[in-house]
């Protein structure tokens, strides 16, 4: 029943996102989704993924690889980095692909679908279609490509040469772009928000996460005004898997302030039986959260209470606007 019900979340979420305006940065296609976790054909697909100039590394040459690792809803995740020691990395880019065959796995951005192929441990990336292939230089700098075939090695990836950037993301809506990435820094994780199209003040701030990560972002004209919000959610360190949502909202696309979201230990309403695990998504005009319900006795990795989703809206506050609940449901796993 969880996964009926995931299902039709993410369903929902990428209806919302094909209706948005085709600038937003990054797409899913619904009809090629399986919303199931990874099962033993696709853990042969996980590791590390290198291109031919990472075994000459030590001579100082250029490399780029790429780590690909379980994803939730079936997915995989998959993180684009490159040499960042002597110069300005060549490449940099994280997504979510989806299964659409045993070794194919395809992504979108801006309306192109990128394919990650696996095949005794390779890896090609490509367009769909051969026109669409300047995309792939879209995440890289100086002339350089995505494009190519990549092995996999064991172990890790070259520690003190590789680019320490944790997240990245670029999306695109309304006419304003976001650039969210998060990096690591001695006991915090630095996020760093800035914008480009903005009529008068550009935004560019950093924040000090102390104890989580920086997992995924999303854009959206939440209140319906003509400006998109910009939503970066976090999950907390540890077994409790804790979610945490930063919020931004453009103003009149000439600037942009923040947004508060509401800590769910601190509302009676949704917050009986919260013990982490949350998940977070923009659907429609509405951000919504599911997370485990725990009964008296449950153990972190087994709850039994079914299943909470909460839709917020997003109204005017006496600061800056907010977030408010909308809906609660609860669902049998």
């Amino acid at each position: 029943m969880k996964k009926i019900f995931l299902m039709a979340l993410i369903g929902s979420v990428l209806l919302s996102c094909s209706q948005k305006n085709q600038e937003v940065e990054e797409q899913e296609n619904p009809a090629e989704i399986v919303a199931e976790s990874p099962d033993e054909s696709q853990s042969s697909v996980f590791g590390n993924y290198v291109d031919e100039g990472y075994a000459q590394r030590d001579q100082g040459y250029d490399w780029v690889s790429v780590a690909v690792k379980p994803g939730k809803d079936g997915s995989i995740s998959i993180s684009v980095r490159s040499r960042a020691d002597r110069k300005k990395p060549t490449c940099t880019y994280d997504t979510k692909a989806y299964p659409l065959s045993e070794n194919q796995y395809p992504s979108y951005q801006d309306g192109k679908q990128i394919v990650f192929s696996f095949q005794d441990g390779s890896l090609q990336i490509s367009t769909e279609n051969a026109a669409d292939n300047g995309i792939l230089s879209f995440f890289c700098s100086g002339g350089a490509t995505l494009e190519g075939t990549y092995q996999k090695i064991d172990g890790e990836l070259d520690t003190e040469q590789i680019d320490p950037t944790l997240f990245s993301k670029v999306l695109n809506l309304q006419g304003i772009g976001f650039n969210v990435t998060s990096v690591k820094e001695e006991d915090a994780t630095k996020l760093t928000v800035f914008t480009f199209g903005l009529k008068e003040q550009e935004y560019n701030e950093s924040f000090d996460l102390v104890g989580e990560q920086v997992v995924d972002a999303e854009v959206e004209d939440l209140d319906s005004d003509g400006s998109p919000e910009l939503m970066v959610y976090t999950v907390s360190d540890g077994s409790g898997s804790y979610g945490n949502v930063y919020g931004f909202s453009v103003n009149n696309l000439k600037s942009m302030s923040q947004v508060y979201f509401p800590p769910t230990s601190e509302n009676p309403d949704i917050s009986q039986g919260y013990m982490g695990h949350d998940e977070f998504a923009l659907v429609e005009t509405r951000l919504v959260q599911r997370f485990p319900i725990y009964l008296e006795g449950d153990s972190n990795a087994n709850p039994t209470g079914g299943i909470r989703q909460v839709s917020y809206k997003l109204i005017p506050g006496e600061a800056m606007k907010k977030f408010d609940v909308d809906q609660v449901n609860e669902f049998e796993k």
